[in-house]
């Protein structure tokens, strides 16, 4: 324990002596080495230090021609310290403070870059998810020759895939705990909302499975309605899914569904 402690005493030291000495710089009434501190804290990417300076001399700098550039560093200092919230906001501000600079389509892109590094894992709200999406798309449409538009379509595409595989897990919730009905109309759902998903047929497998597990669970006088409603989706798959993989568990599906049927129709 005491090798540990002494081993981290000069570590200590010197975060000490450098907090001091940021102290005396932030205290300091000469706002040019303060502006100077700031680059020097920016370069050597201390972005807190650097936040902090620019922060305080900004009453001093507006309306200069370095407000720009420093805006710029100061967006970026949170965005480096993982404050995306922060940094989302002060990008936004970059852009309708100053229009016209050649920085506002960078900025664009990371106001909304900031949305998508705050999106959750997919169990969550996908509020933000779904902002990024927004925004990426509003940047595509107005910087429609930016560089960055491809990697812009990219993170569409991933935030897309996020929002249905969690759609996919709600429905998959409702299949684990029997609720086949409300699992059915799920699948139908994720599958109407991404119809360029390539797990369309696995969707559509997933519609036929639960109606079957529906129908099969139903009160007699229900079944043939029921059973009659899972052949109409295997024909609409076998019509949709031509070369699937699932097709021979389709038909097998058809086929029981069938069996079923014949003794419910004499009746």
């Amino acid at each position: 324990m005491n090798r540990i402690v002494l081993l981290l005493l000069p570590v200590l030291m010197l975060a000490a002596s450098c907090s001091s000495k940021f102290g005396k710089i932030l205290k300091s009434k000469d706002y040019e080495y303060k502006y100077k501190m700031a680059e020097q804290f920016y370069a050597s990417k201390n972005y807190g230090y650097a936040q902090q300076l620019y922060e305080d001399i900004f009453p001093y700098v507006k309306g200069t021609t370095r407000y720009e550039d420093m805006y710029f560093k100061f967006a970026y200092s949170y965005y480096y310290q993982k404050d995306y919230m922060n940094a989302e906001n002060l990008f936004k501000t970059f852009v309708e403070n100053f229009p016209t600079s050649p920085r506002t389509e960078e900025c664009d892109y990371m106001r909304a870059f900031c949305f998508y590094r705050q999106s959750p894992k997919v169990e969550l709200d996908q509020t933000n998810t779904n902002r990024a999406m927004q925004l990426m798309q509003a940047f595509i449409n107005t910087h429609p020759a930016s560089a960055r538009t491809k990697d812009a379509s990219e993170i569409i595409d991933k935030c897309r895939e996020k929002l249905e595989a969690k759609e996919y897990k709600s429905a998959e919730l409702y299949y684990d705990l029997g609720y086949f009905k409300a699992a059915a109309i799920a699948f139908g759902t994720v599958s109407d909302n991404f119809p360029d998903s390539k797990k369309g047929d696995e969707y559509k497998l997933l519609v036929i499975k639960s109606y079957y597990k529906y129908a099969e669970m139903s009160y007699e006088e229900k079944q043939k309605e029921r059973y009659e409603k899972v052949l109409a989706e295997c024909n609409d798959f076998s019509d949709r899914f031509t070369d699937s993989k699932h097709l021979d568990e389709v038909n097998k599906i058809k086929i029981q569904t069938n069996n079923f049927l014949k003794p419910l129709k004499n009746k």
